[in-house]
């Protein structure tokens, strides 16, 4: 069987997800003998590539550059998994959702709460321009699967992950579609 070209991306979220990844301890090591890890904040690499089996997607869509990234992630990813609470609903990271759209949100940030020099950074290198509504993954790009919870349990994450190296498509049910 052919080694699988395999994702994990990193969007608005707290990496917690990633974390509850490497808790599958020692089973990494038997996914490493079938997937080729291909992007992930986990190894370096700089550009999205083409030709992904399978990605894990943690977090929300918050700044404009989770956006474009999203996109990208799609048109190259055959199985899109959405990672974890907030990639499924948003979550902690939407909690500014009630805030209104960005400007009140960083200025709350960034001039109300500062106690030396308050500014908002501007500057694009410092911080991407948020969207003015922090949104799901689904809300933006088709989803193949849900995988819940804040984060998943390694448990679940393997529940998902295994049926890839068989060559068939995970089908969540009972606990596994459990969110929190």
């Amino acid at each position: 069987m052919a080694r699988i070209r395999f994702a994990t991306v990193w969007m608005g979220g707290c990496s917690g997800c990633h974390m509850s990844f490497l808790d599958l301890d020692e089973w990494l090591m038997e996914l490493a003998q079938h997937v080729d890890i291909v992007f992930s904040p986990l190894v370096d690499v700089k550009e999205y590539p083409e030709n992904v089996d399978a990605v894990l997607v943690e977090g929300a869509i918050a700044n404009e550059e989770h956006v474009e990234m999203i996109r990208t992630v799609r048109d190259r990813t055959k199985i899109l998994i959405a990672f974890g609470d907030c990639a499924i609903t948003g979550n902690v990271t939407a909690l500014r959702n009630p805030l209104g759209v960005a400007e009140p949100v960083l200025t709350r940030s960034y001039v109300d709460n500062a106690d030396v020099n308050p500014q908002i950074p501007y500057h694009p290198p410092i911080l991407p321009p948020l969207v003015d509504r922090v949104q799901p993954l689904h809300a933006l790009v088709p989803v193949d699967l849900y995988l819940p919870g804040c984060p998943p349990p390694a448990d679940r994450i393997l529940a998902a992950i295994e049926p890839l190296l068989a060559g068939t498509v995970p089908h969540l049910t009972g606990r596994d579609i459990k969110f929190g």
